[in-house]
């Protein structure tokens, strides 16, 4: 199948409506109401990893007990149930932060199947971890071995099984993008970019008044009047408005009857948002700031939230200073042996609502490396930081004396990271929505410093703010969890640091 191997094949190759057939039909029925939206194809792949790891753990505590030869009943079994939640949860956590839920990874065989082999790997890790750290005897050895097998053919299987019903046509999301701008490009490649083994675009439906969209590899299929035909002739299941701002007549009412007749109208930037964890702000205009901007910043659950981030920054915070504070004299008399100057360097940085505040850091560069220069970007070779510059930004060393900004609440340990009020001043002028990410407070690590690559460039500060707005949209303890989770592996894997 090549959709397996490639799902952008499939993606790009054209649909055809004989073979769709009308929705009217039983198999016509059954295959539209299979075209699942992203967040439940999301909720189906973790059942279904769920499922085959309770059945996992069923099956290793039976070969656990016929081993010892103890009797598997529900005398053996009670004692253990706690395994029936802990494992499948830590699997759930550490598939999240691997991201197994991604649909690029999901929709590859080869991918899929190594990011299983990963993830059952640290599973073990943890157990392992755990039992050496426990009182001899009170933890089983077998026993995770051979759920550690079972999930791995368990959670296997199932992940093959849905790539190939996926493969059969009616089970992709049959959607057509409605726009001839660059809004319809942007979302086009980024459906054949990041889900096309789950989707599956039937064309190009755009205004009689607009010129059609370059976009050679879909068809043209025609103007507003004709959207209700094709959504009944391709068994189209979901509308893609790519404007930015007013609609044509035409569009409108092409839109409402496709409404009626049961279609889902998605705006370009909130199906951009949930295919890539990014909002595509330079493709909403200012009448659509709610799809960038919190529903509900001061609801009930969003001041839990925040309470509960409070103290959590605090215990981290504590918990951190604890730790460094052995460090500090050594890692203070290399810096200060290999070069002169302060061993802390401070610099004023932007806060929530645009407050300034002065941010701690180990000094990484020569003294006074921005003396002639003025404010400048670091680059990803920046002959102005030391040798041991680099080892502090490679370990984020460099960093931990922001804990102490993280006690005074200047800043956060989860959050868009604080930017320099030069930068902020130039950027919000070229980026529009620039100085939304000021509405919470800067943190440690993020989203985007875990989900993007080192980068100084306007476009790099335009990545990471859709990914900085994603965060502010959707921010809530899982997602502060996986974060951290996901920088650990950062700083275990000694990637630099991305700030000056």
């Amino acid at each position: 199948m090549s959709e397996v191997s490639d799902p952008a094949e499939n993606f790009t190759r054209p649909i055809d409506p004989a073979r769709t057939g009308s929705p009217s039909g039983v198999r016509s029925r059954i295959a539209y109401s299979l075209q699942l939206p992203i967040s439940e194809r999301r909720l189906m792949l973790m059942v279904g990893d769920l499922l085959a790891s309770e059945i996992a753990v069923f099956i290793a505590l039976a070969l656990w007990a016929a081993h010892a030869h103890y009797r598997f009943n529900l005398a053996f079994i009670t004692p253990q149930a706690h395994w029936f939640l802990i494992l499948p949860a830590l699997w759930l956590l550490l598939a999240s932060v691997n991201d197994y839920y991604d649909l690029r990874v999901a929709a590859r065989r080869g991918a899929s199947l190594r990011r299983l082999a990963l993830i059952v790997s640290e599973v073990m890790v943890v157990y392992f971890a755990t039992f050496f750290l426990s009182t001899p005897g009170s933890l089983p050895r077998r026993f995770i071995v051979y759920y550690a097998a079972l999930s791995l053919a368990l959670i296997g299987l199932w992940r093959a099984a849905r790539i190939f019903l996926i493969g059969w046509t009616g089970l992709y999301r049959r959607v057509l993008i409605v726009g001839a701008g660059q809004e319809a490009q942007v979302i086009w490649q980024a459906l054949k970019d990041e889900a096309a083994g789950d989707y599956a675009v039937v064309g190009i439906v755009a205004s009689e008044r607009e010129a059609p969209p370059d976009l050679t590899a879909q068809p043209f299929l025609g103007s507003g009047a004709d959207l209700p035909r094709l959504v009944a002739e391709y068994g189209v299941t979901e509308l893609v408005m790519a404007y930015s701002s007013d609609m044509p007549p035409d569009v409108f009412k092409g839109l409402l009857a496709c409404y009626e007749l049961g279609a889902q109208v998605t705006p370009m930037a909130r199906l951009y948002e949930q295919v890539t964890g990014r909002i595509p702000i330079e493709h909403v205009s200012e009448q659509l700031w709610t799809l960038v901007l919190p529903d509900q910043p001061h609801s009930l659950p969003a001041n839990l939230y925040a309470i509960w981030k409070r103290m959590t920054d605090l215990a981290l915070a504590l918990i951190g200073l604890a730790l460094f504070t052995p460090l500090l004299p050594i890692l203070a008399l290399a810096i200060t042996l290999e070069s002169r100057g302060p061993v802390f360097y401070t610099q004023t940085r932007l806060g929530k609502a645009g407050a300034p505040f002065r941010v701690f850091k180990l000094r990484t560069m020569v003294a006074n490396a921005e003396k002639d220069s003025g404010p400048q970007w670091a680059k990803a070779n920046d002959s102005r930081v030391t040798r041991v510059g680099r080892f502090l930004r490679r370990t984020r060393l460099d960093e931990a004396p922001q804990l102490l900004n993280v006690l005074r609440g200047e800043m956060s340990v989860i959050g868009p990271r604080p930017e320099r009020p030069e930068f902020v001043k130039k950027l919000a002028v070229d980026i529009p929505f620039y100085r939304a990410r000021l509405a919470v407070r800067p943190g440690l690590t993020g989203w985007a410093q875990v989900r993007y690559r080192y980068g100084n460039t306007r476009e790099d500060a335009l990545r990471k703010l859709q990914y900085d707005l994603y965060y502010i949209r959707h921010q809530s303890p899982l997602l502060d969890l996986i974060i951290v989770l996901k920088t650990i592996g950062v700083v275990l894997l000694f990637r630099a640091s991305d700030t000056v």
